[in-house]
């Protein structure tokens, strides 16, 4: 009889798997991209609005709050570009918890903030003031595909090898508000979470394109667990080894911890009011989930933590970014006010690593060039050559120092 169990068992482990829905997504994504959130302005009502949905389909799928007193709400204050504090009642990551009594916990996140009315920095439209950026793409897709995983792990009948951690963070569109306020106050063990998996704009997947893994190079672990998974469930796919980048997994990144980032790709209609819902691929958001789904289980089969790496560029020496001749490897905090640039990470073998430049530091000079923000620090690189030696003014716990920076 044991010999006949065993022979079954992967019929029934099939027959217990939750299908990724195409009906869920629609439903998700219709919702919040709907005219009637006006775009998920941070701080706004409407966000609080999408913030209570997210929160009653996280109970929907029995998953436990993971908030602030007991709620599926994480709190926080965040100011805008524009300088604006968000309302008293603040902005909210919404938390989730999927125990399956194991030891490590992987977190899967992304971003339900979008541009609002047009009254927040980012939109590309030249007059944007008062005009509808719905965010179809970025970022309904990306907690549509939280909401339709929780739901496929929570209701399967086998428990996943890690305890599942779902949060849709919000102040990303600000800077990474949201997932850096969590990773530096989590609701949950630190030390538990093994990876961030992060899904950022994954409604336009075109098959022959291909999907855009980012952070492969954070863990050893993950070219082979990726490899496999697109293996199997015929998802073309792009690497890119970096764990940085201008979404939440950077948060984590920055904090030791390994990521992954699934995109589709930027667009004609990326942060425009013309990112709606009927240009939205639901069947290949399923596929892209299903893959999401299985690298989640093969993870599990990884018998210790999965091990960090930090990723190095092997071009560093060489490498040129945007229109610069020369790059620091500086991760900021985009919401940092200034004077002066924050450095919430360094970039290893950049020249600000090897200057011995840290994260908390604040950049307030660089050479003969004061640095106001973000805006002068790129101005500021502008001016300077490969292999010029220039002195960083940097204060760091309340002192100012000087570090000579070799570009």
């Amino acid at each position: 009889m044991k010999k006949l169990l065993l022979a079954l068992l992967p019929c029934l482990t099939l027959a217990q798997q939750t299908p990724i829905s195409v009906g869920k997504l629609r439903q998700h994504i219709t919702f919040l991209a709907s005219d009637d959130l006006r775009g998920r302005g941070t701080g706004t009502d409407d966000e609080r609005r999408a913030a209570a949905y997210i929160a009653e389909e996280f109970q929907l799928a029995g998953l436990l709050p993971k908030g602030d007193n007991g709620t599926y709400f994480q709190t926080f204050l965040t100011k805008t570009k524009n300088g604006n504090l968000t309302p008293p009642a603040g902005a909210n990551n919404v938390v989730g918890y999927l125990d399956n009594g194991a030891k490590r916990t992987l977190v899967i996140g992304a971003h339900y903030d979008h541009l609002g009315m047009g009254l927040q920095d980012g939109s590309l439209e030249p007059n944007p003031q008062g005009k509808l950026h719905n965010g179809a793409d970025d970022n309904a897709s990306g907690v549509a595909g939280v909401l339709e995983l929780a739901r496929h792990f929570a209701t399967n009948q086998i428990a996943e090898k890690h305890n599942l951690l779902f949060i849709c963070f919000s102040g990303e569109e600000l800077g990474l508000n949201g997932s850096r306020y969590f990773a530096n106050n989590p609701t949950v063990g630190f030390e538990a979470i093994d990876a961030m998996l992060n899904m950022d704009m994954i409604g336009r997947f075109e098959p022959a394109k291909g999907l855009t893994i980012g952070g492969l190079a954070t863990s050893p672990v993950w070219n082979k667990i990726v490899t496999d998974a697109t293996t199997a469930t015929g998802v073309r796919f792009r690497a890119d080894s970096t764990g940085t980048g201008g979404s939440d997994h950077t948060s984590f990144y920055v904090k030791n911890l390994p990521v992954l980032f699934f995109f589709t790709g930027v667009h004609t209609d990326y942060h425009k009011t013309s990112d709606d819902i009927d240009k939205i691929n639901f069947e290949g958001e399923a596929k892209i989930l299903g893959l999401v789904a299985d690298i989640i289980k093969r993870t599990g089969e990884v018998n210790e933590k999965i091990q960090f790496r930090q990723y190095t560029d092997p071009h560093a020496a060489t490498n040129v970014r945007m229109s610069f001749k020369v790059t620091m490897g500086l991760l900021l905090d985009y919401s940092f006010d200034g004077p002066g640039i924050k450095v919430d990470g360094v970039v290893a073998s950049r020249p600000a690593q090897a200057a011995g430049i840290q994260a908390g530091d604040t950049v307030v000079k660089l050479g003969n060039y004061p640095l106001e923000n973000v805006r002068g620090y790129m101005e500021a690189l502008g001016k300077f050559e490969k292999g010029q030696t220039v002195d960083a003014q940097i204060l760091r716990d309340g002192k100012l120092i000087s570090k000579p920076v070799t570009f």
